[in-house]
Formats: structure tokens, C-alpha cells, sequence
């Protein structure tokens, strides 16, 4: 992936130096091994508040005052080095404005670029304080995401999904979430969900999988620009496959429970993500009249 000949965004909030929020989640049941990795698929939701999932798993008092000192950032590179990942980031948000920009363009409209706010261990939102566990997440609040660089490499090492267009494809999926609230389907969805109580699985499938569609609309002008690689595409797809909801609870559970997708399986993602790459149209990504034949 030709990232580099990305143009850098200065949308980049970095509080990874202040380590894990005062306030945020704290102490409760720890999480780690298939617990841990279905927290943080079942909690990649955008527009939504990302603590409700944790909310009974995790308690929410501060972390203790005797503390030992947060270390450096999984990766991160010494203060005053380059940091090709910081940088990494930074292009691909940047590319994905230059994208939205002018397709928000065409159709008479002014493109709002999100922030992406850099942390490690717990950050606080406008949606509330959030742990790492959560994963990348979009506030609709704050208009921002929140990223710990540290699921780059639960990407490649837990979820089998390694390469940067993989880690790319992370990033376009939040930027997702962004276009979606921009154009009024976040306020949409969350209203109907109030409608029903909570009980509206079918629509965050049908959110995430349009979010997957416009990641892969970012993808079909990267390539356009001759910015991917061979086999980016490729890796695009094994990583929208790799946190299919039906792949994520075999794993964890052992067995698979369609009614209780939040994200779509895997060959929804696959497909959704596929049909933005082929065909870069934010009208060909209506996942919700799809989910309704």
C-alpha cells in the first residue's frame, strides 16, 4: 500500500502520552484470551456508545492512586523519533478526507472531517470513558475516533488479519461511521432502536455492513489513484471477513447464534465491503433496503 504518497491529516489528537483516563473503566471482571477478543469485536460499533457492552463486565471507579506508571505504547516509537505508525495514521485519515471531500462535493455538500484521537488504555469521549477493550470506536457526540494503536496488532496476531491495507480498512470503516452520521443515519437508527426498546440487532448489522460498504468506496478511489498494492485488496477483504460476527462467536463460544449478530458474518462483510471497491457509490451501499427484502 502506497500510503506515503497519502496526504498526512493534522485531524490527529494524540493523548497517548496521558495513559489511561482517570475515571475510566477499572478493576471488575478482567478480560482476556476468546473473552477479551469477543469484547472487542462485539463492542466495534460506530455512532453507538461503545460502554454498553463492558458496562456489566467491568466496574467504572477510577484505577488506583498507587498505580505503577503507564509504559510505552505497544509500538510507539521514542519521543522525538519518527513514528510510522502516528504517520501511517495520519495518511490514510487524511486520504480518506480528500475522498469524502469530493464526493460530498459532487453532491452539493460540505464534507466535515472527523478528528482521530491516538490513545492507550482507557480514553474519555462524549460518549462516556471507554477502555482499550472496546476497540477503534466513532462518538457521534465528539464527531471523533478513538483509536489505541494496539488493535493494530490484535488485527494481525488475533484476528489473522495482518498488512497495512488491513489496518487501513479499520480507519475507513470508522470514517464510515462518520459519513453515515453526517447524513443522518446514525440519528435514524438510534431512533429507531428507542422505538424498540433496545431491541434492534437487525439495524446495527445493517449500520456496520454500510459501513463496510463505504470503507470500501474509500478503497475503490484509493485505487483508482494507483495507491494500493497487489493483494491489498485482498487483505481488505480477509480482515472484513476475520471479525465477521459468525467467525467471532465460534471462536469464543464455540457455536454461532444468528440472532444475536450486532456486525453482519463474515460473508456479509466480505460482500458489503466488496461492493464499495467494485463499485465507489455510496447509493449501491443501502444495506438497510437490502436487509429488508
Amino acid at each position: 500500500m502506497r500510503w506515503r504518497d497519502m496526504r498526512g491529516s493534522g485531524n490527529i489528537e494524540d493523548r497517548e502520552g496521558e495513559g489511561p483516563a482517570r475515571g475510566g473503566l477499572g478493576g471488575g471482571m478482567k478480560l482476556g484470551g476468546a473473552g477479551l477478543l469477543a469484547v472487542i469485536v462485539v463492542s466495534f460499533l460506530l455512532g453507538l456508545n461503545p460502554l454498553e457492552v463492558l458496562t456489566g463486565l467491568q466496574g467504572g471507579g477510577p484505577p488506583p492512586m498507587d498505580s505503577p506508571a503507564p509504559g510505552p505504547a505497544p509500538g510507539s516509537a521514542p519521543t522525538g523519533a519518527p513514528d510510522p505508525t502516528k504517520e501511517f495514521v495520519a495518511r490514510v485519515l487524511g486520504d480518506t478526507e480528500d475522498t469524502w471531500r469530493a464526493i460530498f462535493q459532487k453532491q452539493g455538500r460540505e464534507y466535515e472531517a472527523p478528528r482521530l484521537v491516538l490513545f492507550r488504555g482507557a480514553v474519555e469521549s462524549a460518549c462516556g470513558n471507554a477502555s482499550a477493550a472496546v476497540g477503534p470506536f466513532y462518538c457521534s457526540g465528539d464527531q471523533r475516533v478513538y483509536l489505541d494503536r494496539s488493535f493494530f496488532e490484535e488485527l494481525s496476531q488475533r484476528f489473522g488479519a495482518p498488512g497495512e491495507f488491513a489496518r487501513a480498512y479499520v480507519i475507513a470503516h470508522e470514517i464510515g461511521h462518520h459519513v453515515q452520521n453526517l447524513i443522518g443515519v446514525t440519528e435514524k437508527v438510534a431512533s429507531q432502536q428507542r422505538a424498540r426498546g433496545g431491541r434492534g440487532n437487525a439495524l446495527s448489522v445493517a449500520m456496520e455492513l454500510q459501513a463496510d460498504c463505504l470503507a470500501g468506496v474509500w478503497g475503490y478511489y484509493a485505487k483508482r489513484r494507483n495507491l494500493l498494492d497487489p493483494g491489498d485488496v485482498e487483505a481488505g477483504l480477509q480482515a472484513a471477513a476475520a471479525i465477521g460476527d459468525d467467525r467471532i462467536q465460534q471462536q469464543s463460544r464455540g457455536y454461532v447464534s444468528p440472532e444475536s449478530f450486532t456486525h453482519g458474518s463474515s460473508e456479509q462483510r466480505v460482500r458489503w465491503f466488496r461492493t464499495g471497491l467494485d463499485a465507489g457509490e455510496v447509493r449501491q451501499c443501502d444495506t438497510f433496503a437490502a436487509a429488508r427484502r
